[in-house]
Order: C-alpha cells, then structure tokens, then sequence
C-alpha cells in the first residue's frame, strides 16, 4: 500500500467532508443529544463508502476502456479542485456569519449553564424550561429515515463522492483502491468524531473564526492535490 496515495484520499475526503450542510448539522445535533448516535455516524461513513466505491470503480473502469480519458480526468479533476481551493480560500478570508449550529431538545446547545438557569424560573416559566430540557426520545426509524435522505437525496454527495472521488481516484490506476481506503477512513473519523463529539465540537464550530481556519486548511489541501495530479510523476 502506498503510503501517499492513502494520505491524498484522506485528505481530499476530509476537505469535501468537512462543510456547514444539513447533514453535518443533524449529526451534531443528534450527538447531542446523545440519540440514536452511532446508527446516525454508520449510515452517513457506510453511505459514503458505497458512493465512494462507486465512482473509483465506475472511473476505473471507464478509464481503463478508453485511456485517453485518463488525462481528461487528470486535468478536470484538477481544475475542479483549483476551483473548490479558490471558493474555500474566498471564504476563509471573508468569513462566514455563522458557525455550525445545531439545537437539542431544548431548543439550543446543551450546556452546563442551560440547564441550572432552567431551574431559576418560577411557575409556567420553571415548568416549560423543565419541559424544554427533558426532550421526547425520538424512535430510531425516523432517525434513520430522515440521516438517509439527507445523504442521498442530496446532489451534492454524489458529485463530491461518485465523480469528484471517483474520478481523482480513477487517476491513481492499480492505487486507486488505495485512495478510496483513504477518502473512506476520512468519512468514517469525521462522522463518528463529530457525533460522539457533538459536545465539545458543538462548541468549537459554532465560532465563524473556527471555520475561516477550517476553509484556510481546506484551500490548501485541494490546491496541493490539484497541483500533484498534473505533476509529471
């Protein structure tokens, strides 16, 4: 196994995958609290992993049909990913307004500060402050059904995963399984990173300087992936 390969698919994964986005967003909201987490982090990594799978394979095997596509690939895999560079840096520079947000039960973070001010109020105020704070359990199946159609019924994974993956994946040849091992241990740490550390990660994204740092690192991860497919090897 090489080594590098291994190491641009994981950080060409983690940079498509680190984003604000509906499902990034009901993952930290359901780590938490704390519902249904490790069925909601398995079907976003698994999902990926299917999708991964097949763009490398799919790429793979269009390439080895007509193999002037290879260069074709190499050059608009690179182009694409010059053009998320340049979208991600744009960001990191001017900021975003918002951070990765997500609410509990409550209607907002769960914190240690939430939860005695709840038990300050009096009367109506005390009982729906109680109320807020001790949410209604949701049954696993709704849970599942609706982490399943964030993933796939969102257009974007498949261009992030079958054809942007796929594509630079299909480029590395006999390797490319290498590079897809990779984007998939990138999706499976960030998924389980954030569900199970929804409450400390909750806290840190919520801040827009934490994501102009996140979109700096992105920027130049993409760039030097796309400067290396076009590099004579």
């Amino acid at each position: 196994m090489d080594f590098s390969v291994l190491v641009a698919g994981l950080g060409l994964g983690f940079s498509l995958i680190i984003a604000i986005g509906a499902q990034n967003v009901f993952v930290l909201r359901q780590g938490i609290r704390r519902e249904h987490v490790f069925v909601v982090a398995a079907i976003c990594a698994i999902s990926d992993a299917v999708l991964i799978a097949a763009g490398v394979g799919g790429m793979g095997a269009a390439l080895q049909a007509m193999p002037w596509l290879v260069g074709v690939a190499r050059w608009a895999g690179a182009a694409f990913l010059v053009g998320y560079a340049v979208l991600a840096a744009r960001r990191a520079i001017r900021g975003t307004e918002a951070g990765l947000v997500a609410e509990d039960g409550a209607g907002g973070l769960d914190t240690g500060a939430d939860a005695s001010s709840s038990t300050t109020g009096a009367g109506a105020g005390a009982s729906s402050s109680t109320a807020g704070v001790i949410a209604r359990p949701t049954a696993v199946l709704p849970v599942m059904l609706t982490c399943l159609a964030l993933t796939w019924l969102n257009p974007h994974v498949y261009l992030d995963t079958v054809v942007l993956l796929g594509s630079v994946g299909a480029t590395y040849g006999d390797l490319r399984w290498t590079f897809a091992v990779g984007a998939m241990l990138a999706s499976l740490v960030w998924f389980f990173s954030l569900a199970y550390g929804a409450r400390l990660l909750g806290r840190v994204l919520a801040s827009p300087r934490a994501w102009r740092i996140l979109d700096g690192i992105i920027a130049v991860v993409m760039l030097a992936i796309a400067v290396s497919l076009v590099l004579p090897t």
